[in-house]
């Protein structure tokens, strides 16, 4: 008899392991396809079948998923990747061969944060005041037009990649000459979002089936980036608070035709209340759905996948506790020479995880996004007090020696 088979279009370092077990615990036969499975390091750790294939050629992934379709009962596909445009591609495919997903047309509106914005703007939903720019002078324009501080940022990507807010004419200046790349202005230059910042704490709400699952709260390390610094659901809202944040996220799954899978929608609220600033069509990384599963006992990996193989998903929370994850970012660049405490850190009751993302002998160079966090601590308990100290406890051990570049 064929396996069961479940496609994953390309990887993620952290979410993807969360989805290789989930798939695994269901029975299911997980098959990633990527451009470069190596980039992956948990295929090969956990042994799970690899397809090497231009992801980005929808072509080509279609012959080759109707060559494993000979062999394998293929239950469903999805996907996940750092390049959201692997969002895009998995909604056509999964329209293509008639498999649970979303709208296409959903997804690649969201893709263009600029067309987000427009079709958020045109439904009444508030946004921060925002303008498109493709050269330094419209981008000059633009912030005369809002005002400072603004936040300069592409108009497509994820991570916080590019992200960064600018408070003088200099900074808008020099992050437009990066965002650029150097580009005359007669050469073809990527859309730039400038946009109002906005003021206030940062809230993200995440959904599943048009429905909203746990909001969350965080914050961030200094600017001018948005690099996490730390993360706790559920966030401390009165009902009046929640229900509004909830009602504003159904708005924007209605307004973009996302009532279908995961999304996440990240906020701040200002003097006008909760203002969204971005809705993604997908999962959150890791560790948002390890806290929402420790916060209510809902697992989101294993929920959507349910979904992508043609099942109903069981939202119901089992639970209520705090969970909280601190995020771990070196504060100068150099050499990893080595790190300490991890296993005095994770050995506390309470303390759920203690990861690190890489290892001892590693060149550390911040960019100024998701890519400048080494690692994180996770920590999980009935109160919001105890929480915080227990994190702070284990936080509290974990080290390391970063040895500056030679000059």
């Amino acid at each position: 008899m064929a396996p069961r088979a479940l496609i994953l279009i390309e990887g993620h370092t952290s979410i993807g392991p969360l989805y290789v077990r989930a798939a695994q615990r269901r029975g299911l036969y997980p098959i990633t396809m990527s451009t470069d499975p190596t980039k992956y390091d948990y295929l090969a750790a956990k042994g799970v079948e690899a397809v090497q294939v231009d992801t980005n050629d929808l072509d080509v992934v279609k012959s080759v998923y109707s060559r494993l379709k000979l062999t394998h009962d293929i239950a469903g596909l999805t996907g996940f990747s750092g390049d959201e445009s692997v969002y895009v591609a998995v909604s056509k495919l999964c329209r293509h061969f008639g498999l649970p997903g979303p709208d296409p047309a959903s997804i690649e509106q969201c893709h263009d944060k600029f067309v987000q914005r427009q079709v958020l703007e045109h439904a009444g939903i508030p946004i921060p005041e925002y303008r498109v720019a493709t050269n330094a002078t419209e981008v000059e324009s633009a912030v005369g037009e809002i005002g400072l501080p603004v936040v300069v940022k592409p108009a497509m990507g994820s991570g916080s990649s590019g992200v960064q807010i600018c408070r003088t004419v200099d900074e808008i200046a020099e992050h437009t000459r990066h965002l650029l790349g150097g580009r005359h202005i007669s050469q073809a230059s990527p859309p730039i979002l400038v946009e109002e910042f906005g003021q206030g704490q940062y809230f993200t709400a995440n959904m599943m089936g048009g429905r909203v699952v746990g909001i969350g709260t965080g914050d961030f390390g200094p600017p001018p980036h948005f690099v996490y610094r730390e993360y706790s659901f559920p966030a401390l809202l009165s009902n009046d608070e929640n229900a509004r944040i909830a009602d504003v996220s159904l708005s924007c799954l209605r307004a973009l035709g996302l009532g279908w899978g995961p999304a996440n929608i990240e906020f701040r609220w200002t003097r006008r209340g909760p203002v969204v600033i971005e809705v993604n069509p997908r999962l959150a990384g890791s560790p948002d759905p390890e806290l929402i599963q420790l916060a209510y006992g809902v697992d989101l990996v294993d929920e959507h996948i349910k979904l992508v193989i043609g099942e109903e998903c069981d939202l119901r929370a089992r639970h209520s506790r705090t969970a909280s994850a601190r995020f771990l970012a070196p504060d100068h660049d150099g050499m990893l020479e080595g790190i300490e405490g991890v296993s005095r850190a994770a050995a506390i009751p309470g303390v759920t995880e203690v990861k690190m993302y890489v290892h001892p002998n590693t060149p550390i160079v911040r960019k100024g996004d998701y890519r400048d966090v080494i690692g994180h601590v996770i920590a999980a308990s009935p109160t919001r007090d105890q929480t915080a100290a227990l994190l702070q406890q284990a936080v509290g051990l974990v080290s390391w020696t970063i040895t500056p570049f030679r000059t």
